[in-house]
């Protein structure tokens, strides 16, 4: 099939080029939000290939898919016109609000299928009379790369300041002052300040050989969706700290680390595995085997293929 999707999420994306299909990405000259195109950090096949609106317009396109309210309401007619095609909305986020506000942007439709990567989110958007389906995340394998080398823990958020809460950035300088010295990955990670010390945007070819180095992945997000970095921590081999919130609990089981909705517990568990090396190992190898059961990219494609025979029926 030849399916067109914009680049959104980059590691999410990175893993659905992956398949057997043809993917064509929109782009535009500045690589703004319209049409950033092929990625400049992460290893896409051929099959990924960049198409400008001109292009877009006299593709033949088997299947659309979506994943911001921007293409839904404008950006899909623009970049494809009129065409009636299979269509499928990504929803990559949990929503936000008041619980019987949470009102999904494409609910109600008959003309597309909603797709969560977290049984959470299904649970929490309503999404009315619309179809919708569960396929949960699937990661490239980066392989085991512990070594643990370094007793701090490793945190990964973006824009860390201005998601503050949701992703559960106040409580950086809790775990810090409670013996967790930390170590925080992504962009605008170094005005972050003391004392989390951050490190920004490392490239993602080196992020995964600086997260295994450290001891411990800390995981203090209160409230989106199940973090692609949590998952890759895992495929690493790392032991997990992490609030017990949204998807997580199903995500880590017990042996992989600890999960709780006490700060004072997990600054606890923390202490623990940055003391005891060999408890972390063993639980960075639990966490390896139930991510590469879970969240494999075989599954992953495997479960897209058989809805995107689906829609396209």
């Amino acid at each position: 099939m030849r399916i067109l999707l914009w680049h959104v999420h980059g590691s999410w994306t990175t893993a659905f080029v992956h398949g057997s299909h043809e993917y064509l990405l929109p782009v535009v000259p500045d690589r703004g939000p319209d049409g950033r195109g092929r990625a400049r950090t992460w290893d896409w096949p051929p099959s990924a290939i960049e198409v400008t609106p001109d292009e877009a317009r006299e593709a033949q396109v088997d299947a659309v898919i979506l994943q911001r309210p921007v293409e839904l309401e404008r950006l899909a007619r623009e970049w494809l016109g009129d065409r009636r095609l299979p269509t499928i909305y990504v929803e990559h986020n949990a929503p936000q609000g008041r619980i019987a506000e949470m009102r999904h942007p494409a609910a109600d439709r008959d003309d597309l299928t909603v797709v969560h990567v977290t049984h959470f989110n299904d649970l929490f958007w309503d999404c009315g009379s619309t179809r919708t389906r569960v396929i949960e995340h699937g990661v490239v394998d980066p392989g085991y790369r512990y070594t643990g080398e370094t007793r701090r823990a490793a945190v990964v958020i973006n824009e860390a300041r201005r998601r503050a809460r949701v992703t559960g950035t106040d409580l950086l300088e809790r775990f810090a002052t409670d013996g967790v010295p930390i170590d925080l990955f992504g962009m605008d990670a170094e005005n972050v300040g003391p004392p989390t010390r951050g490190i920004d945007d490392v490239p993602q070819h080196r992020l995964h050989d600086e997260l295994a180095r450290r001891r411990v992945y800390l995981h203090p997000i209160r409230w989106t969706s199940l973090g692609l970095s949590l998952i890759e921590a895992m495929h690493l081999g790392m032991p997990v700290v992490a609030l017990a919130t949204t998807e997580a609990p199903e995500a880590v089981p017990a042996a992989a680390g600890v999960l709780s909705t006490s700060v004072e517990r997990l600054s606890e568990a923390a202490r623990d595995f940055l003391a005891d090396p060999d408890r972390a190992r063993k639980a960075g190898v639990a966490a390896r085997a139930a991510a590469l059961r879970r969240f494999g990219l075989r599954r992953f494609l495997r479960d897209w293929d058989g809805l995107l025979e689906e829609v396209a029926a």
